[in-house]
């Protein structure tokens, strides 16, 4: 069910567009969005319906202006809209390349924590393939990343993007995790559907800085010493690490293409990936961006003689 071919190679959006209501996790205010499907080559889109100008924000490396918890773009009029990684996510697995989602207020709405929700409506409604290639970034060189006991990675990859993340708490539920994925062949319903997640003795923390306002065991999973307090326990036996892989599809996604490469992840978040995915286009020997000009790829490399390099 949750398959995306990469047999499938022309840009993608929805069928019709599709609404969503909830609660921002960090502001708790009601929210109500919208994903409405865009030309190809518009890309992901958010637009701020509440307010009336300057409203516009682009899904973008460099539009991130903070990746404390969660990660927020901002326009340059200051204008800004959080919590998108899962709906990024969800987008990135499934394909979708360009939609325009209308947003009332400044946070996209936790729905039950994961991205479930999105990707059951977008299956749901259905897409709509364009007669226009999808473009593609393929990494050439190696970039890593070392923040203390934080590491992050990308390599070069055939075919693929994978996903290698471990996590590593001291407390004994959560404990050392480590799951690898390939986003564009493996089945992702485990990735779509882990929450988010915390420790019950960080809560008080987040409320006085002035976050988890809207957080309740109805949209994370929160862990007390050796006890989850959700009534209905985990989703999987790695959702902690699998959620974490959901962010990072999530904030991989603001490259705006779809990546060929091989991540390596040790106890990271939005910021790290942010950050590499900077260094990654710092230098342009580091990637190259294609199109592709026939219907499917080889599964064991990319052969260079139906790519035509726009970098």
């Amino acid at each position: 069910m949750y398959f995306y071919f990469m047999s499938i190679l022309n840009q993608k959006t929805l069928k019709k567009e599709v609404q969503f209501t909830g609660v921002g996790l960090h502001t708790g205010k009601e929210v109500s969005i919208k994903v409405l499907p865009s030309k190809p080559n518009t890309g992901i889109v958010f637009k701020r319906v509440d307010l009336k100008k300057n409203n516009i924000i682009l899904p973008n490396v460099y539009n991130v202006s903070n990746a404390t918890l969660c990660t927020t773009i901002t326009n340059e009029f200051g204008i800004s809209v959080s919590t998108i990684e899962h709906l990024m996510g969800a987008l990135y697995g499934l394909g979708i390349d360009n939609a325009l989602i209308e947003i009332n207020s400044q946070e996209v709405p936790i729905m039950d924590g994961s991205a479930k929700n999105f990707v059951e409506n977008f299956l749901d409604i259905g897409f709509e393939l364009s007669d226009s290639p999808i473009k593609l970034i393929k990494i050439i060189n190696k970039v890593t990343l070392e923040d203390g006991s934080k590491y992050i990675s990308i390599d070069k990859s055939n075919v693929s993007l994978d996903i290698d993340f471990e996590i590593k708490y001291s407390n004994s539920l959560i404990g050392n995790q480590k799951n690898k994925i390939n986003v564009y062949e493996n089945k992702l319903s485990d990735i779509y559907n882990s929450r988010t997640f915390c420790l019950y003795e960080d809560i008080e923390n987040l409320r006085k800085m002035g976050l988890a306002k809207g957080g309740s065991l109805n949209n994370a999973v929160v862990v007390k010493d050796n006890e989850v307090l959700n009534p209905e326990g985990l989703r999987n036996n790695f959702e902690f690490v699998n959620h974490k892989i959901l962010d990072c599809m999530g904030d991989l996604y603001l490259s705006g293409y779809k990546i060929i490469g091989s991540l390596k992840c040790s106890q990271g978040g939005h910021s790290l990936t942010n950050r590499l995915l900077r260094k990654v286009f710092s230098d342009k020997n580091n990637y190259t961006v294609f199109e592709i000009k026939e219907k499917s790829l080889p599964h064991t490399y990319i052969d260079k003689s139906i790519l035509k390099s726009i970098a």
